[in-house]
């Protein structure tokens, strides 16, 4: 194999790399994410596969009106009793959720520095493009790197209206703070992503072994520069034989005939014109990605931060989401507005902002139903899962930071205890959320962002 992938000549006394060879192996597996090797991944058992919660956060833009949000009844201790009627939908799983009061982002705000910062705890500097650090996600994914076939898995619904080639408004996920993670938009892609290998001659494992072997040897010789080429292409290959590991995995699979596998149906190109189609399609690719043990670590944006999309095929709503928020202006003719629809009353488009409100609660309640549906070990797959799912703001009318929309689904494999409203009078950093979230999914963090105390979930 090493005669027919690398030269190897001595300059100067320092084996090197033929730039040409490095290139052309790069070039097999570029297209591959990039993922550190398992250790013993043929062996790893299936309990251990499965007995690490997996961690979701699913982004809404807009925020709610108040008064929208929190429940309609709880008991003394903040036990959820009763939801409002725009949560209504979620009211099955109410002794699986977990409601705050008073969260907040001390530092993000608005559609841009709110969407970009929400999971980085930081402030927003739209001059550098400055978001303060990795987002919480990315610092979960690598933890993560070496155990799952994908580090992460960053989605996104396809934006609409202005704003939607909006960099801080379409990233919440930031490899570091000027460096936000592409994300995917097309359920087609995100399924191949995950289960289609590719038909290259080296995704063999005979010939990944040669390979890695060869690269190995090599670095012993060769000059520093060349051990991180040599690294860099290590590294390449290695995702290669991640998704091998990943296919034999899933073969071997007790519930690959009834479950996974009727699941694991490969979505349509394109995508779809009836968005509650499109979003659940992209829901279902989050069930299937935790299912498989794909990923652990995923991000979904529900829409940019700013969404001006239509939401008419909701009966009784007209005007864009953006311009509902603002509840308050009615004529139609705010910088917000379409300039075509106006409302009659407050009352009204605030009924129309609360709709929009409740059929994305459905969403999420279709997601929580599908992951609570899933046994897994001693539970179920949302047993062993948390999903963040809000806003940046709270009214949208307002702007506000404060009293943020946010709720976890789950139990985190026992991280959290659910079915209550946590918070009073005093506010909360979401940061401290962030940081106890980073804990309960394994991440030996003591710090995130400005934040050194985990808020109590359990």
């Amino acid at each position: 194999m090493a005669k027919q992938t690398t030269t190897q000549t001595r300059a100067s006394g320092a084996w090197r790399i033929s730039r040409r060879s490095m290139l052309r192996g790069l070039g097999t597996a570029i297209s591959l994410p990039l993922l550190e090797v398992m250790d013993s991944p043929a062996s790893a058992s299936e309990s251990e596969s499965k007995n690490t919660t997996r961690l979701a956060y699913l982004y809404i833009p807009n925020g709610v009106a108040n008064g929208a949000w929190l429940p309609e009844e709880a008991g003394p201790d903040g036990q959820l009793q009763k939801l409002n009627p725009w949560m209504k939908s979620l009211q099955p799983f109410a002794s699986e959720l977990t409601l705050f009061k008073n969260i907040w982002t001390p530092e993000g705000n608005g559609h841009s520095a709110g969407t970009a910062t929400w999971l980085t705890g930081g402030g927003f500097n739209h001059e550098n493009i400055n978001v303060g650090g990795p987002s919480a996600d990315q610092i979960a994914a690598k933890h993560f790197q070496s155990t799952t076939l994908l580090p992460s898995l960053e989605m996104a619904m396809r934006g609409e209206g202005y704003f939607s080639s909006s960099l801080s408004r379409n990233s919440i996920s930031w490899a570091d703070a000027q460096t936000p993670v592409p994300r995917e938009i097309e359920p087609r892609a995100i399924f191949d992503r995950m289960f289609r290998a590719g038909e290259s001659q080296i995704a063999q494992r005979s010939v990944l072994d040669m390979v890695i072997a060869d690269a190995r040897r090599m670095k012993n010789s060769a000059s520093v520069q060349d051990r991180q080429k040599i690294d860099e292409y290590l590294e390449s290959i290695r995702s290669i034989e991640r998704k091998i590991t990943f296919a034999e995995r899933q073969k071997q699979r007790p519930d690959l005939a009834s479950g996974l596998g009727k699941a694991m149906i490969r979505p349509a190109a394109d995508i779809p014109e009836d968005h509650g189609e499109y979003v659940r399609s992209m829901l279902d690719m989050i069930v299937l990605a935790f299912w498989a043990d794909a990923t652990r670590i995923t991000t979904c944006m529900m829409d940019h931060g700013q969404s001006n999309r239509y939401f008419n095929f909701i009966d009784g709503v007209t005007g864009t989401w953006h311009a509902l928020s603002h509840w308050k202006d009615i004529s139609g003719k705010t910088e917000d507005d379409d300039g075509v629809t106006s409302w009659k009353s407050r009352d009204e488009k605030r009924e129309m902002y609360n709709r929009v409100t409740a059929w994305h609660t459905e969403q999420i309640a279709y997601l929580v139903g599908r992951l609570s549906d899933i046994q897994e070990g001693d539970g179920s797959l949302l047993d062993h899962s948390t999903i963040v799912y809000g806003s940046s703001l709270s009214d949208g009318h307002e702007h506000q930071e404060k009293n943020l929309p946010l709720l976890l689904a789950g139990r985190g494999g026992g991280a959290i205890r659910p079915g209550r409203v946590i918070g009073g009078r005093r506010d909360m950093s979401m940061s401290d959320l962030h940081l106890s979230l980073l804990q309960a999914t394994g991440v030996p963090l003591t710090q995130f962002a400005d934040s050194d105390s985990p808020l109590p979930l359990n």
